[in-house]
């Protein structure tokens, strides 16, 4: 997975974090559990706001 892949990282966050508001959660967090994840592999410095924002976007919409 690379940053790119906002949807499939939502849907990976929502399966291993289901009890966690996407609303709430802090940017450097959510990089943190991104980066964390099994499969993704990309770089930390093509991350930035933007990038955060789209994958909780899609996160938001997959929890509700």
């Amino acid at each position: 997975m690379k940053w790119t892949d906002s949807q499939r990282i939502a849907e990976e966050l929502y399966d291993k974090y289901p009890d966690i508001d996407p609303k709430t959660i802090r940017f450097t967090d959510l990089m943190q559990w991104v980066m964390a994840l099994d499969g993704f592999d990309d770089d930390v410095s093509r991350c930035g706001e933007k990038v955060l924002e789209g994958i909780q976007l899609a996160w938001i919409e997959e929890a509700e």
